[in-house]
């Protein structure tokens, strides 16, 4: 086995792997284990990553075998490898696909087929797997009724030992769909290589690997329109499952610009309009309403709906739970997710890998920012002090209330006033986005900005969004409506004021909101702004982990390094008469009943 001193890996018995930040091979070892490890903690020196079951078999089901695995780590270690890992990789890749669902030939029956018997004798007597087996059909085999496919598929991974889906799809209705090469907006249009390779990993030639699984690409690479070129790939009726009726207006907005879909071809199925044609745009929101918690959920009977010969899931690390449950009556239907990353905040990726498929396609943030075709970004930290009298309500805050105390410190107003007074040249676009309302409104009204909230409607939205595209204002601040599928390519700056705990999912989507490529090739900057010593910062450092995992650092520096003055507010007899328009459309502010409320989207 080769290693040498000077290499940054340490690859432990119990599967763990610590990576030297500070070697010149550290991005090079970083992409080699990336696609099978998992990043655990990453302080200043020292990375963590971790190799689990599902890393590998996510990594297998991309076409990785456990030789290369080996070999990576080989290649970078600085001591000799324990031999138990080798052994423990091998063994594990292996379980992924030693259980087979199959369609018979001659019966069309669903099969779980499996060469091992004394494994399949034992995976047989298993609560979770032998309730959904049928009737043996040989020594090799048992009979599986179609409605227990997902059910069976969650089983086993539980188990440890993940079915490889080769039984096929129900075809679904026929509908041609052609990519355009000139757009209706009169833009020339082509496929990128990647997105391209991304469409024929899911396909698979149309064979029985192909149909399902996910795409995990960077926010601004183009997720919608690796989905736009599967559909055209099948050419079938297609639903598109998505996290917002804003993301929902952005699809049909993509699907009519960039297909030969006509407006009659789509449909939108939201709160707001319920209809349903051969392409179907729904929310997982208006999917997961019930009258009460006692309650069927009524639109679930939108997936029998159609004979859908796709299902498209956006955002599918945002996939809410209750989904789970129809997903798994709809294995027959093939299903391709798309996300900027796998990681859930509630664990469930192993429900992700059974029931929409195992990762199929990813290519590293890094990798497209040095091709161009995502914007480089600039990430920083700013620690900021609290007030002497907000530290003394902090000290003595219950423990519940202290994030929210230390999140809403009111000396960010002023830093935020500062950055954006950094940022306040001609082609700048800033985004200001946070969790709590009351200091979001407390920021759009110092710096008199439009603000966006969950009680914005869609109309308005809309024209906020519009009227930032085209420069008519430059600054705008936005509640959790700024996680999800907001369409703004010219935003160049974000400054994230506060954020849901730890969430690195979240941190994914507020900075893939600024890494569309630019048109003067500039970079991104993102502030976070986190009070110092206070539970804040220990929730910060689990954010940044997704940002590591992406090759992407923070620069930590201090409220002082920020010597602007503060942004003075715009004087209303200075701004164009159209960027006074949308003021005046967020102007009134709302009276809520409760104080310090999260807005719920």
């Amino acid at each position: 086995m080769s290693y040498a001193p000077a290499n940054p890996l340490i690859v432990q018995g119990d599967r763990t792997i610590f990576l030297e930040v500070d070697s010149p091979l550290f991005e090079s070892a970083r992409d080699a284990i990336a696609p099978f490890a998992e990043l655990e903690k990453s302080p200043e020196h020292i990375h963590t990553y971790r190799i689990t079951p599902l890393s590998l078999w996510n990594a297998a089901a991309a076409g990785m075998t456990a030789d290369a695995m080996i070999e990576n780590l080989q290649r970078f270690t600085k001591f000799p490898i324990p031999p138990n890992v080798p052994i423990d990789i091998r063994d594990m890749v292996a379980r992924y696909g030693k259980v087979r669902l199959v369609r018979s030939a001659e019966t069309g029956t669903l099969r779980l087929e499996c060469d091992d018997a004394p494994l399949f004798s034992e995976l047989a007597r298993i609560k979770g797997v032998r309730e959904f087996l049928g009737d043996k059909a040989g020594d090799d085999s048992y009979e599986v009724s179609d409605a227990f496919r997902g059910l069976l598929k969650q089983g086993l991974i539980t188990a440890g030992y993940p079915a490889e889906d080769l039984a096929g799809y129900t075809e679904g209705a026929d509908l041609p769909i052609a990519m355009r090469e000139v757009c209706n907006s009169g833009m020339t249009f082509h496929l990128r290589e990647y997105q391209k390779q991304a469409v024929e990993a899911f396909h698979a030639d149309g064979g029985p690997r192909g149909g399902s699984g996910v795409i995990v690409l960077p926010c601004g690479a183009g997720k919608t329109i690796v989905g736009l070129a599967a559909m055209a790939k099948l050419s079938k009726k297609t639903l598109v499952l998505t996290t917002s009726t804003t993301s929902v207006e952005q699809w049909r907005r993509e699907i009519l610009d960039k297909t030969d879909l006509k407006p009659d071809d789509v449909a939108i199925y939201t709160g707001y309009e319920k209809a349903i044609r051969p392409v179907t745009l729904a929310t997982y929101q208006i999917l997961t309403w019930r009258p009460d918690k006692g309650a069927e959920f009524p639109h679930f009977g939108l997936f029998e709906k159609n004979d859908w010969g796709l299902v498209i899931y956006d955002e599918v690390h945002l996939l809410p739970a209750p989904v789970f449950r129809v997903t798994a009556d709809l294995q027959a239907r093939r299903r391709l997710g798309l996300t900027a990353t796998l990681v859930r905040e509630d664990q469930r990726e192993g429900d992700v890998f059974s029931l929409i498929g195992p990762k199929k396609f990813d290519v590293p943030w890094r990798v497209l920012e040095k091709k161009g075709w995502i914007a480089q970004a600039i990430c920083h930290e700013v620690r900021i002090a609290m007030p002497a009298d907000h530290r003394v309500e902090y000290a003595v805050a219950e423990l519940k209330d202290k994030y929210r105390l230390a999140a809403e410190n009111p000396r960010k107003d002023e830093i935020v006033g500062q950055l954006l007074a950094r940022h306040d040249r001609p082609n700048d676009r800033v985004l200001v986005i946070g969790q709590y309302l009351d200091q979001l409104e407390r920021v759009a009204a110092a710096y008199r900005m439009p603000i966006i909230t969950g009680s914005t409607p869609n109309v308005v939205r809309e024209q906020i969004y519009e009227a930032f595209r085209k420069g008519v204002i430059r600054q705008l601040v936005l509640s959790k409506v700024g996680n999800f599928a907001v369409d703004l390519p010219d935003a160049n700056c974000m400054i994230q004021i506060s954020g849901s705990f730890g969430s690195r999912q979240e941190e994914a989507q507020r900075l893939g909101r600024i890494l569309r490529p630019k048109s003067d090739g500039e970079s991104a900057a993102f502030y976070s702004l986190v009070s110092r010593d206070t539970r804040e910062m220990d929730f910060a450092q689990h954010r940044q982990l997704f940002l590591t995992e992406q090759g992407y650092g923070y620069d930590i520096i201090d409220e002082t390094a920020i010597t602007e003055d503060p942004m003075l507010p715009a004087d209303p007899e200075s701004l164009s008469p159209e960027a006074r328009a949308i003021l005046e459309l967020v102007a009134p502010k709302v009276k809520r009943p409760r104080k310090n409320k999260i807005v719920e989207e």
